[in-house]
């Protein structure tokens, strides 16, 4: 009975941090997107915060076919990890896939996504390194190819390889081990 009883003191306290680093970055997202940092001030959002906020976040955007995302965080680096169900993802983005392709891909996937973040003077580039799906590596001319072909025709308005304008007076996000720092601009 003790280990019971510990067991679910221990899930209910992870729980309770889960849903307190959401709300922490939740609520230092909220202070800059309201414009009310410091210009020079760092806002740091650490990799357990980022996580919890993906995954609260993850269920709202996309309601199924993606399971257990996960952030890893290194210097310039970010590698995201998830189980996909691809057709279960298009599915839940009202747009099913093909029979031919459903077959093929049907079932959870383990996929991880490498991108080099640089940024600096109010400007960012995130270039995605490497996509692996299933343990198959995917880099190149491979990857660009299905960047621009396949990516870029359901999110037009992603900025992957291509700089863009950061928003809300940042000057910069310093991508660390553990943790992310979003410099305001003076």
């Amino acid at each position: 009975m003790g280990r019971v009883l510990f067991t679910l003191c221990l899930a209910a306290g992870l729980v309770a941090s889960v849903a307190q680093d959401a709300a922490s970055v939740s609520r230092k997202f909220t202070l800059i997107e309201k414009e009310r940092v410091a210009p020079g001030s760092k806002v740091v959002l650490g990799k357990d915060e980022l996580n919890a906020y993906v995954r609260r976040e993850i269920r709202t955007v996309v309601p199924e076919g993606v399971r257990e995302p996960r952030l890893e965080l290194g210097e310039n680096r970010a590698t995201g990890f998830a189980y996909i169900d691809f057709p279960k993802l298009k599915a839940s983005m009202g747009e099913p896939m093909g029979w031919f392709a459903s077959r093929l891909l049907a079932g959870e996937r383990p996929v991880q996504v490498e991108a080099l973040i640089r940024s600096g003077g109010g400007r960012a580039t995130v270039d995605v390194q490497r996509v692996e799906i299933n343990g198959v590596s995917i880099s190149g001319k491979t990857l660009d190819y299905l960047i621009r072909n396949f990516l870029w025709s359901y999110y037009p308005e992603a900025k992957v390889g291509k700089p863009f304008e950061l928003a809300h007076h940042i000057d910069r996000l310093e991508v660390q081990s553990g943790q992310v720092n979003v410099v305001i601009g003076r």
